[in-house]
């Protein structure tokens, strides 16, 4: 069990007392172990309870639990709790926002026990009659519910890759005369999914030897099941026809229906391999993450396929945190671990004053983290880190610090944090503001979208991009796999109107730099290429890019 999957028990555990009006002492403890323990790189499963209780912030009964999660996978308080609540209930309680207490008054106050039953309510408007909750508060439950009920069944592609790599390896070994593959979405590298596709020439008859696969259901070309619940399909075919169904199984159905129509009269079935697809139809490999739409094929057949970014081309880690705001490693720590890497440069860009929540800085713990960050490039050089801020963007637009402190800075990337709850006329003129900033390098996060939980902030992308490209203001592609935020369908026009884009991992401790490959594939999605990428300037070009 993961270090965020145990902290993941302690919140549920803290929410669910919180409902019942349980021990607030108790409730503080366990949410302060979530927010200790999620972000804690130790193998805690690996601990014994010895071990654990000499850790910060751990107790014996915590160190207890932990231990109780990694040996048995339950914690039976946890168990108790959840037995005495509904499950449409322990559902609301994981909807931002919507915490344990007003979670409590809709139960107790209108009976409702399930999503379905509480969004009916809103519907009906009968919310407002139950205090705390006016028509705005109802409006805003209705549009998280709706998207929770759009969401379920989706996987984050970081879950679903950790699921299909564990599957390849079991499957390799246990049939090492059969292939496999990866196909359909997960290969397309969509940032969520419902299912993790395999592409195989195992007979459906030895399905069933697969060690953990739970069959739900199977035809001739398919099985359908999970494994540690979760969803996993098998398309089977033949060693002659392989390269034929990956073709076919990859492709999303608007590029696929785009490819028949172009070559009506050419039989590409029965190809072993995939590369004889686009051999008989004389058409260069489109890379699988491309195949999303049927404009690519247009640039395949003139020749103006993008070469797509790759993970190597980025050269420096752009938006990071350390210990100074809500990071859990130093500054040295961080800057270590981009340089064991081998990247060339660090952007160190804590939080700012207005992000109280994350331990923003005020004007003298700036000065003082510059102070450091000195003497850390006089000690590390010729590996650079960059003195920056991740700068919250006020609901005026304006930025959080004064124009001679951010003067101060090699450059400020700018971001949304607050009052997410806009329109979109609003919000868009909230970051055309900040853009039209001369301290502004970069754009943060510009939806503030978190994938499968909460719905970006609706912006005119367009005004947005083009207000970036006017004033020579970058764009983040967060490359937290729970954000990848600018959305890689705006990469395309990003790219038109020659704005960069920054591919950002955002990392609140050494292995979130890693991130940086999530963020990758979503801009290989997108068409983008080294040239369009901020972080893939080399140091040289970097400091000449932020130097003007």
């Amino acid at each position: 069990m993961t270090n965020p999957e145990i902290a993941r028990h302690f919140r549920e555990l803290a929410k669910l007392m919180e409902l019942y009006g349980d021990n607030p002492f108790k409730i503080r403890s366990y949410t302060n172990a979530y927010n200790k323990l999620r972000k804690d790189e130790r193998d805690l499963s690996g601990m014994s309870e010895a071990q654990l209780q000499q850790l910060e912030g751990v107790g014996k009964a915590i160190a207890g639990k932990i231990h109780e999660l990694a040996t048995t996978g339950r914690m039976e308080t946890l168990e108790t709790w959840r037995a005495q609540t509904p499950e449409g209930i322990r559902e609301m309680l994981h909807i931002s926002g919507f915490g344990p207490k007003k979670v409590k008054a809709v139960w107790d106050g209108l009976g409702v026990t399930t999503v379905g039953q509480l969004l009916y309510a809103i519907n009906e408007n009968r919310l407002v009659e139950l205090k705390g909750f006016g028509l705005k508060t109802q409006e805003s439950l209705r549009q998280k519910l709706e998207f929770l009920q759009r969401s379920r069944g989706q996987f984050h592609y970081r879950t679903l890759e950790r699921v299909a790599d564990a599957l390849l390896l079991q499957l390799r070994t246990a049939f090492p005369d059969e292939h496999f593959e990866t196909t359909g979405a997960y290969r397309r590298a969509c940032p969520t999914l419902s299912t993790v596709s395999v592409l195989t020439t195992l007979a459906p008859a030895l399905a069933p030897r697969i060690a953990g696969l739970e069959i739900r259901e199977q035809t001739d070309e398919k099985t359908m099941g999970s494994v540690d619940d979760y969803p996993v399909t098998l398309h089977h075919c033949t060693a002659e026809n392989f390269g034929s169904k990956q073709f076919r199984h990859t492709g999303s159905p608007e590029f696929l229906r785009a490819f028949i129509d172009r070559f009506p009269n050419r039989d590409f079935t029965d190809l072993p391999d995939e590369h004889e697809v686009w051999a008989r139809a004389q058409v260069p490999s489109i890379p699988p993450e491309l195949r999303e739409s049927d404009w690519v094929l247009e640039l395949a057949l003139t020749g103006e396929l993008p070469q797509l970014i790759e993970e190597s081309d980025i050269r420096g880690v752009i938006h990071t945190h350390s210990t100074y705001s809500d990071g859990i490693h130093s500054v040295r720590d961080m800057a270590l671990a981009a340089r064991e890497r081998d990247y060339e440069y660090l952007v160190m860009s804590d939080h700012s004053r207005a992000a109280f929540y994350a331990n923003g800085l005020d004007e003298a713990r700036v000065r003082e983290q510059w102070a450091e960050i000195d003497a850390l490039n006089a000690e590390l050089a010729p590996f650079r880190i960059f003195k920056s801020i991740e700068c919250d963007i006020l609901s005026d637009g304006r930025l959080d610090y004064t124009d001679e402190l951010l003067a101060g800075f090699d450059l400020v990337i700018a971001s949304v944090h607050s009052t997410l709850s806009m329109d979109e006329a609003r919000a868009t003129e909230r970051l055309l503001n900040a853009i039209s900033n001369p301290f502004t390098t970069i754009l943060g996060h510009p939806t503030g979208r978190l994938l499968l939980s909460r719905e970006g902030y609706p912006i005119d992308h367009r005004r947005v991009i083009d207000a970036c490209a006017e004033h020579g203001v970058a764009i983040e592609l967060n490359a937290n796999p729970y954000r990848l935020d600018l959305d890689w369908t705006w990469i395309p026009y990003a790219r038109e109107r020659g704005v960069l884009v920054a591919i950002d991992p955002d990392a609140h401790s050494t292995a979130g730099i890693d991130d940086i490959r999530y963020g990758v594939l979503a801009a290989r999605k997108g068409g983008l290429t080294a040239a369009d990428c901020l972080s893939a300037r080399s140091l040289t070009e970097f400091s000449k890019h932020l130097n003007g």
